[in-house]
């Protein structure tokens, strides 16, 4: 295809908006320093979730759908495709290793207490459609399944960033526990590894009118969806209590 299949995507309009999702309320309060403690205390406990239980169940997935042939010689272009995709997933696999132990020193150094919040249904319905893209999907779908949260989590935060130089942290701000979260989601190694992601789905075999190219536009939209979902609003941290 002449444009790229992330190219594609991200140009394409959803029925819930791009910006819905990557400039939510939850984060232009992150941004500029009026977001409360305790509600980034719920969502950090959610994507804790996510990353520890939901992320490495579906990485598994993927990797034991990638479809190597003992058919292919070692340096065919298909066998080495598959094996820089099992290195990224297992690159993928270490760094939210490392988020999982990052979620717990936040939580320490700002008494956030992740114990205290019930699971969301936001929660709840992101991770079952990344347990049912792993268990019912293709190798592709998969792959772009995962793009597709890592680009738009990617721009969320990148969001937050562009609002921190003009803001200043009040009594009881979560702005030191922000920009501690930006520095991991925006660094060069993530953006790396997106753009490394990103890579890999537009070297898939997905042509434009095929039911690949269909279902990679309905995974797009539906992981926008989610991730607009996933994102708290206020008052949450109090409906959300576990006691």
């Amino acid at each position: 295809m002449s444009v790229p299949l992330t190219t594609h995507l991200a140009s394409l309009s959803t029925p819930r908006p791009y910006s819905a999702a990557t400039e939510h309320a939850f984060l232009t309060a992150a941004g500029t320093g009026a977001l409360p403690l305790p509600l980034l205390s719920l969502y950090l406990s959610q994507d804790r979730i996510y990353a520890a239980h939901a992320y490495p169940r579906f990485l598994g997935q993927l990797l034991a759908r990638v479809p190597f042939s003992s058919q292919d010689a070692p340096d065919a272009p298909a066998e080495r495709f598959h094996g820089e995709v099992v290195g990224m997933l297992a690159d993928a696999l270490q760094n939210v290793r490392r988020e999982v132990a990052m979620f717990a020193d936040v939580e320490r150094a700002h008494a956030l207490d992740f114990g205290r919040w019930r699971e969301r249904k936001a929660t709840r319905d992101y991770t079952a459609e990344m347990a049912r893209v792993g268990a019912l999907g293709s190798f592709e779908d998969g792959l772009v399944f995962l793009w597709a949260m890592e680009r738009v989590y990617l721009d969320a935060w990148n969001h937050v960033k562009s609002l921190l130089p003009n803001t200043t942290a009040g009594a009881g701000s979560a702005l030191p526990a922000i920009k501690e979260l930006v520095e991991n989601w925006t660094n060069p190694e993530f953006v790396h590894f997106v753009d490394t992601l990103g890579d890999l789905v537009n070297r898939l075999s997905i042509v434009p009118g095929t039911p690949a190219f269909l279902r990679a536009e309905e995974i797009w939209a539906r992981v926008v969806e989610l991730e607009e979902a996933f994102w708290p609003v206020g008052g949450e941290e109090l409906a959300s209590l576990s006691v």
